[in-house]
């Protein structure tokens, strides 16, 4: 008995580790532009929900590329990398291309996501193109491995990320739940399962 909940401590310590680190990562990244942004009168970016479920696919799909020149903030224009898979990420999150199209997606890779390398990736780049444009007024993020995708959202009809329905099944209602909700609600049966 003493193992098994051994065992299960543990395995809650990684879980809740990893959750904090990657939300403290996107938080920091998302005050850093949103300071970066103010400094040059620029208004701030405000959190998309549609945009941040972009960024987590995206952000899943780079987690297993290495940082080259091909890939994150260093690309060459015209070589980014492309997922077969994209519409299959647009479905996922509700989204068609008709309300991406003027949106900005900016992946970055930074072996350990130091925080200061990570918006020096996004403010000191090409990206900083993108981050000096007032047309851009919503921002999602996410992070996996060593990547970090941010994804820019406008006010217009083409770069809303506004959903592609408006389903009310209960896959919408699970698709809009807060991921880390879900986790503490599975965590806390998993801890009445074991007691």
């Amino acid at each position: 008995m003493g193992l098994r909940i051994s065992l299960s401590s543990c395995f809650l310590l990684i879980v809740l580790l990893h959750s904090a680190r990657s939300d403290d990562t996107t938080s920091q990244l998302l005050k850093g532009i949103n300071d970066y942004r103010v400094s040059l009168n620029l208004s701030q970016l405000t959190a998309n929900e549609n945009a941040d479920c972009l960024a987590e696919q995206l952000a899943s799909a780079y987690k297993g590329l290495d940082c080259t020149n091909t890939t994150g903030s260093d690309t060459v224009p015209g070589t980014e990398q492309q997922f077969s898979n994209f519409p299959d990420f647009l479905s996922h999150c509700h989204l068609n291309a008709t309300v991406t199209r003027d949106g900005s997606i900016m992946p970055a890779c930074v072996p350990g996501l130091d925080p200061q390398l990570v918006l020096a990736n996004f403010t000191e780049s090409q990206y900083n193109q993108n981050l000096n444009d007032s047309s851009y007024v919503g921002i999602g993020t996410a992070d996996e491995g060593n990547w970090v995708v941010v994804v820019l959202t406008t006010n217009t009809p083409a770069g809303n990320y506004a959903p592609a329905t408006a389903d009310t099944g209960a896959a919408s209602v699970v698709s809009v739940a807060d991921r880390r909700f879900a986790m503490l609600l599975l965590l806390g049966f998993f801890v009445v399962l074991i007691s």
